[in-house]
C-alpha cells in the first residue's frame, strides 16, 4: 500500500445570527461563522487534506459556493461524499489530524464529540482522529476574535 499525505487549511470570520458548527457539533458560542456552506471551517480543512492527499482537487472545485446547491449544506454530508469519492478511487483513508486557532470559546467540552462525528464519517476510529485547540495569544485578527483558522493533515493508502 502506497502512503500519501495532504495538508488541508480553512479559516472564517465569525458572523452574527449563526451557529458556531465545528466537527459537526453546534459549539456554544454568540456568533457562528460566516460561510455559504454551514461554515464548518474543521471538516472543510479536513475536506481539503483528503482531496490533497489524492490529488484530487480542493473543497471549492468539488463544492463550489457558486452553486446553490451548497447552500447551507452540511459539512460532515459534504465530507462522506469525499471519503465515497476517495473510497471508489481505491483509497484508505488512514488518519486526519486537527488543529484549530480560535480565541473563544473553548472548545475542550466538544472535541470528543467533534472526534467522534469526523471519524464515523470517514469510517475510522476514535483513534485515528486528532482535533486540538489552540489559541493565538492575541495575535492578528484571530487573536482579537473576529474568526478561525483550521489546519489539518490526512493520510490516505492505496492506488
Amino acid at each position: 500500500m502506497r502512503q500519501r499525505f495532504g495538508i488541508g487549511y480553512d479559516s472564517h470570520v465569525f458572523a452574527a445570527g449563526r451557529p458556531l458548527i465545528l466537527g459537526g457539533v453546534e459549539v456554544e458560542h454568540d456568533r457562528g461563522l460566516k460561510g455559504h456552506s454551514d461554515g464548518d471551517a474543521v471538516t472543510h480543512a479536513v475536506i481539503d487534506a483528503l482531496l490533497g492527499a489524492a490529488a484530487m482537487g480542493d473543497i471549492g472545485r468539488l463544492f463550489p459556493d457558486t452553486d446553490e446547491r451548497w447552500k447551507g449544506a452540511d459539512s460532515i454530508a459534504l465530507l462522506k461524499e469525499v471519503r465515497h469519492r476517495l473510497n471508489a478511487a481505491s483509497y484508505t483513508i488512514v488518519n486526519v489530524d486537527v488543529t484549530v486557532i480560535l480565541e473563544a470559546p473553548k472548545l475542550a467540552p466538544y472535541i470528543a464529540s467533534m472526534c467522534d462525528n469526523v471519524s464515523r464519517s470517514l469510517g475510522l476510529p476514535q483513534s485515528a482522529v486528532s482535533i486540538k485547540a489552540k489559541t493565538n495569544e492575541k495575535m492578528d485578527s484571530v487573536g482579537r476574535g473576529k474568526g478561525i483558522q483550521v489546519f489539518a493533515v490526512a493520510s490516505i493508502g492505496g492506488a
